[in-house]
């Protein structure tokens, strides 16, 4: 039966807007027809759908599934997926749940094969990944590129494993994805030159210029705690048809409020042409990996979203495979059933365990200075400090957080075999009281915790290990926890029933707890991810990101 969809069309490669209408038959737009030259007034637009050109489903604490009905609504029909968290904890059979899980739902995940599992050597992961297993996923038609190459400093060297995985990918014609933060000059063009296509690392508008002058794709990212759009939007005037949009990272509840539309708004609200704007999120990234996702030309899968206007981007309507599959803002998908894996085998701990003697921190018993990590909100990157001893309270050879000036205790602890945990301190997150905790931990999925007492980390942790893992928040007195069962940082559970309990934990840590930042949970589960700079802390201990060593 043929579907006919008349609206106004958005014509992105000839750059023109026209009253048309799309016959759509057996999931393909078999004609594309012109009834006038101009655009109607008040009629709604057609344009391709959006593609989220680097994400870690991961990080929206929801399987693929769940993850699909929420994205649906706001326009999104495909996704450039690297699952690379979950193959942290379960290795290759974590990636087939990922592909397992979204062929259950008729959206467009694309999955890379993870390039560093585990991500440095400088911590514990639940797997890894060698070069025979990530070249038998790139043979797989269901995974569409290498995934990002997180280990410059090995691609620079010319690893043999690391040159291994990029050849495996290159021979086959599958792009590799890059990850490089502030990477520049001569270091930057020898990444691009060993085959690395993308970047999504760019923090500065300087640093994506130099890359795309050197013939590199650079995605904007503005995820849930990695904001770097702001900077790094501006170069679309210039430089829109080697430029993507992401989010790399998104919790459920900024999921719940948009995705690429709303990057789309904000960069038209900044005088960039729409043209632009949407060649760098609905096609670009169907291009440069060769995407089975249409582009609103006759043969193509019928992919798109019908969207009020063009410049606040409300998506009305988003159709796949010529299925309609978000109408007026609700999903259109029906929940489906998931399975659980999960690699965990961490036992509940004492307040005494969380102990920072300060003999053991130094050659003497007297040392003055102690290495801190300072966060910074609405980046990966952290600042590595020195300071006095005296900024700590210390009390029989024991350190402990300082609420006034911001120094609070950071512990790691290996979730996957009995082993000592990780302290330190760390700066600007503002908690007053209690402790947060989770087993989302970029990139090895320890756990993580920050607290301001070791009662209050030892309960905040053991309610993450209780559940199998989780993220959780304890204020001294009241404890709340959302449960994580799929590899600790996913859960089967209804997505907007997530999103909700989400927006509880995170409005408890910030007005009962005192986080001055935006996200702190997302920001916490960063604060392990060795390969941003500047100062780190793994379960094997403190990591200079700039010397890339252990203190």
């Amino acid at each position: 039966m043929m579907k006919i969809i008349t609206a106004n069309l958005v014509n992105i490669p000839e750059r023109r807007i026209f009253h048309g209408s799309i016959h759509i038959q057996n999931g393909t737009i078999k004609a594309v027809h012109e009834l006038q030259h101009e655009p109607v007034p008040g009629l709604h637009y057609i344009i391709p759908g959006f593609t989220d050109a680097h994400v870690h489903i991961e990080s929206s604490m929801l399987v693929p599934a769940e993850f699909a009905r929420m994205a649906v609504v706001h326009g999104t029909v495909a996704t450039l997926s690297d699952p690379h968290e979950i193959a942290n904890v379960c290795g290759v059979n974590g990636v087939l749940y990922m592909i397992e899980n979204g062929n259950k739902v008729p959206f467009k995940f694309n999955f890379g094969a993870p390039s560093c599992v585990p991500a440095t050597t400088f911590e514990t992961a639940g797997a890894s990944l060698n070069s025979s297993e990530v070249a038998a996923l790139l043979q797989r038609p269901d995974i569409h590129y290498l995934s990002e190459m997180m280990n410059y400093p090995g691609v620079l060297n010319a690893d043999p494993v690391v040159m291994e995985k990029i050849a495996a990918a290159k021979d086959l014609g599958k792009p590799v994805d890059g990850h490089a933060p502030g990477l520049r000059g001569q270091d930057a063009g020898r990444y691009i030159a060993a085959g690395i296509s993308t970047d999504h690392e760019c923090f500065t508008y300087e640093e994506a210029l130099d890359k795309l002058e050197q013939g590199m794709q650079v995605t904007i990212r503005e995820g849930s705690a990695a904001r770097n759009f702001d900077a790094l939007a501006p170069l679309l005037h210039t430089w829109s048809h080697r430029m993507m949009l992401c989010s790399d990272d998104k919790h459920p509840d900024s999921l719940l409020e948009g995705h690429i539309n709303t990057l789309c708004a904000r960069a038209v609200a900044m005088d960039i042409d729409v043209f632009n704007v949407l060649q760098a999120a609905c096609i670009n990234p169907v291009v440069h990996y060769k995407l089975p996702v249409g582009m609103l030309r006759q043969g193509d899968p019928a992919d798109f979203a019908i969207v009020k206007d063009l410049t606040r981007f409300e998506v009305m309507e988003t159709w796949i495979d010529g299925q309609q599959v978000a109408s007026g803002g609700k999903t259109l998908i029906e929940p489906v059933q998931s399975a659980v894996i999960n690699h965990f085998k961490a036992k509940p701990l004492q307040p005494a365990d969380f102990e920072f003697h300060l003999h053991k921190w130094g050659e003497e018993e007297n040392f003055e200075q102690v290495h801190a990590i300072e966060a910074l909100d609405g980046q990966l990157i952290t600042n590595k400090l020195v300071l006095p001893v005296t900024h700590l309270r210390v009390h029989n050879h024991l350190l402990y957080s300082n609420t006034d000036k911001d120094l609070l205790k950071l512990v790691v602890i290996n979730r996957y075999h009995a082993a000592p945990m990780a302290k330190c301190f760390i700066h600007r997150f503002g908690l007053k009281k209690g402790a947060i905790a989770s087993t989302v931990a970029h990139d090895s999925h320890n756990i993580i915790a920050i607290g301001v007492d070791d009662e209050s980390l030892s309960r905040a942790v053991n309610l993450v290990i209780g559940a199998q893992g989780g993220i959780a928040a304890t204020d001294g007195d009241t404890d709340h926890l959302i449960a994580l069962p799929v590899a600790g940082l996913m859960t089967t559970a209804d997505g907007y029933d997530v999103a909700q309990a989400y927006t509880h934990i995170d409005q408890f840590v910030k007005q009962q707890m005192g986080s001055t930042l935006r996200s702190p949970f997302m920001t916490l589960s960063f604060m392990a991810l060795l390969v941003i700079p500047h100062l780190k802390l793994s379960d094997l201990g403190l990591f200079d990101g700039d010397e890339f060593r252990l203190l």
